[in-house]
């Protein structure tokens, strides 16, 4: 009796030591929050009444609160107000105007495209329409920064703009009805041949999932039994809808991602359902600007052998953020999670040398083109070994490497300074000024007769260089001439794109495209990967 009752005693005080303990190391937790708060109001405070000059401390404040989330991870940040509702519309999927996509150019307002089915198309707003005037008040000398402020407003208002199109006398006067306009994430979606379809997303928004089946369905009874999934320069977005556009691709049962944080609530695995596209050759693009959700999806495909992924090492973002709304509108999004690929690769890329480090590193990385299904190309680093449904071998710690590696083709100086600085668009726009009407007239209704006919002239070539010297631009003849066939790339480029929208954009450039045209060539081997056929 004595034994067990000294048992129970020491039990007893146990337990009740440790939870003691548990709440005074909480005390204790909380006091040294506390005290940290009270240093910085002080010094906040001393700042406001004594420093030299007037403060703006709410500039100070948000200052400090960048400060203290760079201390945490690349990925942890502070959203001033003006740019929360911006990030929202980005990744909601949607937002309230006059649906126009815009470019300033020399002061202009022009319509670079009008977005499919919003007010401006369905009035009749053509792509190079030059806004004058926006309710009577002229908009020459309008700054990119006013034209959202200007055009967008609650579904329902009105907007009056006055549009100079070339070819007309006087200027063509619209009252537009603002109304809903949809962001889509998938940019395109059509038949390269006729079993290859080709679908592009751009980031993973809380639509991308539904247009993601609406395309494949669409491609699917025009005959696809093969798929590039174009993910190049895809910064991410919502992890969930990374699950669901995996899982309509895998069969049933596949873990797709999985989560871990110090927070248990925030540890989730996901396991596919069994996907409608599961019989479908698969290829993925990635590239350095392919990121977070992009990164689940390729690496879910790759470590399950479900297809090949084909491109350059994608950027390496391995963590979870939720977003934490703030008193003022402001946001901090918090990175509360890390995720992980099927076969448990953290893909996300060491980030303790700084910031502007970390985000230089992907376009340093120096990769060897080609053949890559046994992951020679990682072999001498020392990131983690993983091995995929076959019993390939993959790493982790630096994002996704492709199975066969296809550098993109590198601008040149001079190239990335024509770009830069205007050159194509502007080009572009006064050539569609003078010969807009002409080009609708002879190919509006067939894209592919554009694409094989149409063709850049010496002349034009010409018009072109004569404008980038105008821009001040130095111009080396030779590396121009190296440089000619992107250039007629670009512009032709940007003329289908003011004709038919990302569908012309993406087909022209498809030419000149190396990675694309290397993809088209490996269905055979992501067949036998895969195991279909």
């Amino acid at each position: 009796m004595r034994k067990r009752f000294s048992f129970i005693t020491v039990s007893f005080l146990v337990v009740v030591a440790l939870l003691l303990g548990m709440q005074i190391s909480s005390v204790i937790s909380a006091d040294n929050i506390f005290d940290q708060l009270n240093k910085f109001k002080d010094v906040l405070s001393l700042t406001d009444k004594f420093y030299v000059d007037t403060v703006n401390t709410q500039k100070l404040v948000e200052s400090a609160i960048t400060g203290l989330l760079n201390n945490l991870d690349p990925h942890s940040v502070y959203i001033p107000p003006v740019q929360v509702t911006a990030e929202e519309e980005r990744f909601e999927g949607s937002f309230e105007g006059i649906g126009v996509e815009f470019d300033v150019i020399n002061d202009t307002l022009i319509v670079v495209s009008p977005v499919p089915g919003g007010p401006s198309e369905r009035l009749g707003i053509l792509a190079g329409d030059k806004i004058m005037k926006i309710n009577d008040t002229s908009s020459v000398g309008i700054t990119r920064e006013m034209v959202p402020k200007k055009l967008r407003g609650p579904k329902g208002t009105h907007v009056k703009v006055s549009i100079y199109r070339p070819g007309e006398k006087d200027l063509i006067e619209y009252d537009i009805t603002r109304d809903k306009i949809p962001l889509f994430s998938v940019d395109v979606s059509f038949m390269v041949n006729k079993e290859v379809g080709y679908v592009s997303v751009n980031r993973f928004s809380k639509t991308t999932h539904d247009e993601f089946v609406e395309a494949l369905t669409k491609l699917r009874t025009l005959g696809m039994k093969r798929m590039v999934l174009d993910l190049r320069n895809n910064p991410g977005g919502y992890l969930e809808q990374a699950y669901k556009m995996a899982d309509e691709v895998l069969p049933k049962g596949k873990k797709i991602v999985y989560t871990n944080g110090r927070k248990t609530e925030f540890n989730e695995e996901y396991i596919s359902a069994g996907g409608r596209f599961e019989d479908i050759t698969l290829i993925i693009l990635v590239n350095r600007g392919s990121a977070s959700a992009s990164e689940i999806v390729s690496g879910a495909i790759q470590d399950w052998d479900r297809g090949l992924v084909v491109g350059e090492t994608t950027y390496g973002k391995g963590l979870v953020q939720r977003q934490f709304n703030l008193p003022d509108r402001s946001a901090v999004r918090l990175t509360i999670a890390r995720y992980y690929t099927p076969s448990g690769r953290l893909i996300q890329r060491p980030y303790g040398k700084g910031i502007e480090e970390y985000r230089k590193a992907p376009n340093e990385l120096e990769e060897e083109e080609g053949e890559n299904l046994e992951h020679k190309e990682e072999s001498d680093s020392t990131r983690p070994v993983f091995k995929t449904a076959s019993g390939r071998t993959v790493y982790g710690g630096g994002g996704i490497t492709p199975d066969y590696i296809v550098k993109s083709e590198k601008a040149s100086t001079q190239l990335a300074q024509l770009l830069g600085r205007g050159v194509v668009a502007e080009y572009k726009t006064s050539y569609m000024d003078q010969n807009g009407k002409q080009l609708r007239k002879d190919y509006e209704q067939y894209l592919n007769k554009f694409i094989t006919d149409f063709k850049l002239t010496d002349e034009m070539l010409n018009d072109f260089k004569a404008l980038a010297k105008k821009k001040n631009i130095v111009i080396d003849d030779d590396q121009f001439k190296k440089d000619s066939k992107f250039i007629m790339a670009l512009v032709k480029r940007e003329i289908a794109y003011s004709l038919w929208g990302f569908e012309g954009r993406y087909k022209v450039w498809q030419i000149v495209d190396n990675q694309f045209q290397r993809a088209l060539t490996l269905f055979p081997e992501a067949e036998k990967i895969a195991g279909l056929h």
